[in-house]
């Protein structure tokens, strides 16, 4: 019988489960290697959840370049716009994929196996979800391709369209470039406990991947209110509550960032597959429970230092 996989080493567990300090002490080790790899990510990471120095940041932008006369597989998506829209309230929607589009990244995410809850040791096909459950004795939330994603062509071109560079040069500055990319998938299931439910379904959190951030999203199967919707709260991006400044994580309970931000400012995000949006992730957001059928989804995302070439996929643990 295969070995059950750990819990305690698990970092999806601790992120859901742990409280601070041990959320912290279990990321240690990577934020290490981050630093040894880029030492002025230290910095960033210190001070690009304080607004001041956001903002400062800000204001280094370069001017973004003329708009390309390449053509998009969105359309004629107006890029200033999008930009004007992220800065008022952090997300632009509109950016719908072609369906011959959405269909070969959804082949892909259906034929590729995927690797459970960020561990490379839970390898399975996403149609034996079920039974990965059982053999690694273990509830199964999520399921991530990591650098497999390179090898779509469809995935590719999704991520070399001009308009996301154009979206993303007129609103972080024309330094903006590629830094992530990734698919991966939600799962319902039926083995987790209600504490593991409630956890994974409430927790608002913002990215401190870089000092300027976009990431645009794509469903790619169909999401509605009991497939894993994303909810951003609109506003969040630009205003910030102290507490969620001066803090060592970035992730607090949904009753507490919606007593602040308004709960009228949470925008729940459901659509078919192809459905695409695209936010500033310093936002307060999260990714919902899938609690009746899979969750597919892709991420471009776009910054303005060096990525991370460890974790350019996602992966949030070493190896």
């Amino acid at each position: 019988m295969p070995e059950t996989v750990s819990r305690a080493k698990d970092l999806e567990s601790i992120a859901r489960s742990g409280g601070t300090l041990r959320r912290i002490s279990a990321r240690i080790p990577t934020y290490l290697k981050d630093v040894c790899e880029n030492p002025a990510w230290l910095l960033m990471f210190v001070l690009a959840r304080i607004l001041p120095f956001r903002r400062a940041h800000w204001l280094t932008a370069k001017a973004a370049p003329k708009l390309s006369s390449a053509e998009s597989m969105f359309g004629n998506v107006d890029a200033r716009k999008a930009a004007e829209d992220l800065r008022r309230g952090g997300i632009f929607t509109g950016l719908d994929l072609p369906s011959e589009i959405c269909m070969a990244i959804s082949d892909f995410g259906w034929k590729t196996p995927c690797f459970g809850n960020f561990d490379r040791r839970i390898e399975f096909l996403p149609g034996d979800h079920g039974m990965a459950e059982m053999q690694f004795g273990r509830s199964i939330l999520s399921g991530h391709h990591f650098e497999r994603v390179l090898k779509c062509e469809a995935a590719l071109a999704v991520q070399q369209d001009p308009i996301l560079l154009a979206i993303a040069q007129n609103y972080l500055g024309g330094e903006a470039r590629v830094i992530t990319t990734r698919t991966w998938w939600s799962f319902p299931t039926r083995s987790a406990t209600e504490a593991e439910l409630s956890r994974a379904s409430f927790k608002f959190h913002f990215d401190l991947d870089d000092w300027r951030m976009l990431k645009f999203f794509f469903y790619l199967t169909d999401v509605d209110v009991d497939a894993g919707p994303h909810v951003y709260v609109r506003g969040s991006h630009r205003r910030r509550r102290l507490k969620h400044q001066f803090t060592l994580v970035v992730g607090h309970p949904a009753d507490e960032v919606l007593s602040f931000y308004g709960e009228k400012e949470a925008m729940t995000l459901t659509g078919p597959a192809g459905t695409g949006f695209v936010e500033d992730p310093f936002g307060f957001h999260m990714g919902t429970l899938a609690r009746s059928t899979p969750r597919l989804m892709m991420e471009v995302g776009f910054g303005v230092s060096k990525p991370s070439q460890r974790r350019y996929h996602g992966e949030p643990v070493i190896r």
